[in-house]
């Protein structure tokens, strides 16, 4: 199973460049744009005349942005940076609903590409207890049915370090795809399908 994959990358830039880091970043969005599975890019200032950028691309699933990283148009357009004084400083990556969760503290927010806005948190909420609510039905009914003699914050323990990992690494990317029409606001893929006959 692989889910949406967020990378966010601080660069540092020399001050007094910053026409030529949007020329650079646009540039390279351009070129992602034509890779399958690309979701939309933009970056994140924490102030407007901040030398520090936080920059994001978004694509469909692990493969589609091996194929963007791996591309010699990515090495091209990583090597025209070199002039302009940028230094990398940290990649992050992430899958699955946890991005939605950060509200941005910047005052400079730029999106390169139209991407769709967060989802509403109810929409979050509903999407969450489908599987957060079954999970936790079973795991406490087998934690009832084989460590009952424990005591009760042992057993709460033992339920919430099983129940963590599988809602962060399985459950939650696992329901996002399946409700990404629900979250988004479009029409569920049935109706979708119906319509397209």
């Amino acid at each position: 199973m692989s889910a949406p994959v967020t990378v966010s990358i601080t660069r540092h830039l020399d001050p007094g460049r910053e026409a030529e880091m949007v020329s650079w970043l646009q540039a390279g969005t351009a070129l992602a744009q034509r890779f399958p599975g690309f979701l939309g890019a933009g970056w994140v200032r924490p102030e407007a005349d901040s030398e520090t950028w936080h920059m994001l691309y978004r694509f469909a699933d692990a493969e589609a942005l091996a194929r963007w990283e791996d591309s010699h148009e990515r090495e091209w357009w990583r090597h025209a940076a070199v002039g302009l004084g940028v230094r990398e400083s940290r990649v992050e990556r992430r899958t699955g609903i946890e991005g939605w969760f950060d509200e941005p503290t910047s005052r400079d927010v730029r999106d390169l590409r139209l991407n769709p806005p967060p989802p509403p948190r109810w929409k979050q909420a509903v999407t969450i207890f489908l599987v957060f609510y079954p999970l936790s039905v079973l795991v406490n009914w087998l934690a009832g049915s084989y460590v009952a003699d424990l005591a009760l914050p042992v057993r709460i323990l033992l339920t919430v370090l099983v129940m963590t990992p599988v809602m962060t690494y399985a459950a939650l990317p696992w329901i996002t795809r399946r409700m990404q029409w629900f979250l988004q606001g479009q029409p569920p893929p049935w109706r979708r399908t119906s319509a397209g006959h």
